[in-house]
This record gives C-alpha cells, sequence and structure tokens, in this order.
C-alpha cells in the first residue's frame, strides 16, 4: 500500500505533467470506487482544467476549475499512470481521464480505492480526508507543534503515529525503521518518553520519509510513469528483516506483534521500558 512517499512523488510528477490541461472525457468501470453516481461524475467534470495537484497523507488533491476537488486513494496496490496522445493507455483499467490534448491519466485498482468528487466549498465536509492530521511536509511539522501533538498521551507510540488523525500518511511500512532510527520500542507509552527521546522521534520521521521521497519510494510501488521506485529491502534498517543482525549493535531483528500489525525490532536497541 502506497504511503507518504509513494503519493508525494506522483503528486509532484501530476502536478508538473497535467497543470493546465483541461478533461475532454472520463470513464469509469468500477461505480463503487466513486462517491456519485458515474454518470454524475462525468458530467460534473468534463471542461474542467487541472489547477493543481498535492497531496495529504495517502490522498492526492487534483484541484480544478472551478471550484471543485478530485480526491484520489490508490488503496491497496493500486497504479495511477500516465499517457500521451503517441502512447496508448493500458488496456485494462477502472478509470481514464483524457485531457484535449489527447494525453491523461489511468488508474487500476488491486483491492480498493477512492475517487471523490467534492466542491470546493464542501471539502472541509469530506469526512475521509477532512479528519487527516497535519502532514510531516507541512511547514507546520515542526519540533514545537510535534511537541504540543503528543503531549502527554497514554498512547502507544506506534499507534499513536499510523493513525491518520493524528499525523497524515505514515504506514506500517515506513513506522519500522523510524521506530529503530528514534531508538524507541513500538509500544512505548509517550507519556514516557523524555524530551530527547521526542526529538530523536520527530528527527526519525523527517529523515525516513525525505531519504525514501528522494529515491522514489519502495521498489514495488510504481510512479506515474511506470517506474519503479529505489527502496529495496537491502535500504531498509531493520524493517522487514527478521532473523538478520541489527546494523547498530548486531542482535539478532525480531518480528514482533503489537495489536493489529507486526513490528521488526532490534531488541536491544529499542527496549520496552
Amino acid at each position: 500500500m502506497p504511503e507518504l512517499p509513494e503519493i508525494t512523488v506522483i503528486a509532484r510528477q501530476m502536478k508538473a505533467e497535467i497543470t493546465g490541461k483541461q478533461i475532454a472525457g472520463i470513464e469509469s468501470n468500477q461505480p463503487k470506487n466513486l462517491n456519485i453516481p458515474a454518470a454524475e461524475f462525468v458530467e460534473t467534470a468534463k471542461g474542467k482544467t487541472v489547477e493543481n495537484v498535492s497531496s495529504r497523507g495517502k490522498w492526492i488533491f487534483v484541484k480544478l476549475k472551478p471550484s471543485y476537488f478530485m480526491l484520489i486513494n490508490l488503496g491497496m496496490g493500486a497504479k495511477l499512470l500516465h499517457f500521451t496522445s503517441e502512447h496508448k493507455p493500458p488496456e485494462k483499467c477502472h478509470f481514464k481521464m483524457t485531457f484535449t490534448d489527447g494525453g491523461g491519466v489511468t488508474i487500476g485498482f488491486s483491492w480498493f480505492g477512492y475517487i471523490h468528487l467534492v466542491s470546493e466549498e464542501s471539502l472541509t465536509r469530506h469526512k475521509m480526508t477532512a479528519s487527516l492530521g497535519i502532514s510531516p511536509l507541512d511547514k507546520e511539522f515542526t519540533m514545537e507543534n510535534f511537541d504540543k501533538l503528543l503531549g502527554k498521551r497514554e498512547a502507544r507510540v506506534k499507534d499513536f503515529l499510523i493513525d491518520q488523525k493524528n499525523i497524515a500518511g505514515i504506514g506500517n511500512v515506513y513506522i519500522q525503521d523510524t521506530l529503530f532510527k528514534a531508538k524507541l520500542h513500538p509500544q512505548r507509552k509517550i507519556s514516557a518518553l523524555s524530551q530527547k527521546e521526542k526529538n530523536e522521534l520527530y528527527n526519525a520521521i523527517r529523515d525516513v520519509l525525505d531519504r525514501a521521497i528522494q529515491i522514489g519510494g519502495l521498489a514495488y510501488e510504481e510512479d506515474f510513469y511506470g517506474r519503479k521506485g529505489g527502496l529495496t529491502i537491502d535500504e531498509f534498517l531493520v524493517g522487514y528483516k527478521p532473523g538478520k543482525p541489527c546494523p547498530t549493535c548486531g542482535t539478532t531483528i525480531e518480528k514482533i506483534k503489537t495489536g493489529s500489525t507486526s513490528s521488526y525490532i532490534c531488541p536491544k536497541c529499542q527496549t520496552l521500558k
């Protein structure tokens, strides 16, 4: 499932490629991905121009002029791809948007995903995005604000970080090395963290996500042009490496159960105090 780095890469590529283009037509053969009837979706979006593309957490925000947003969530394993007038789009896809220049965008969903069309006026009432927390890429994501966000909560640190209502975009993939770099056990309680540990956690979030964005995201995910990311299993520090030695102390990395998810830790570097 693409997380913040992969979505950021795709959104930036989309912004560079389709900003200013006018929608000529839309085809959707999977109505359950839409938030309104397909005919209404097509009629509303057709003729509008892409004004901007941005992202927040695991959502892509395509701003349309006039006064609408197309909100895209790729769910599990979807492919969002660009095509030009010289290159045919994929034969199998669930959603196709064509521009007046003959190029366009296709989306092929693997399991679930969403393409919602909402008016600019009603954006703050869109339940699936209005509740999203701050993005680690926002200017407002400062150490001071992060400290206030953590507060004296009793939640476990992993549970807090992957809750999209707190911080948008961090999932079970990138949380592994984030907690390792911060030397925190996933089940440590926030209320028990020292100020130094909070500072290290903040820096680890930024470092892990920035690094992933720089190399194009996960190697099994595709960008807007169908290219694989550069983050292979070898790039992970402890994530998905049970039985391997910790890169810091050499202790064997363990896979443990943390609620409904699994975590990969070094039991020596990430003790449960």
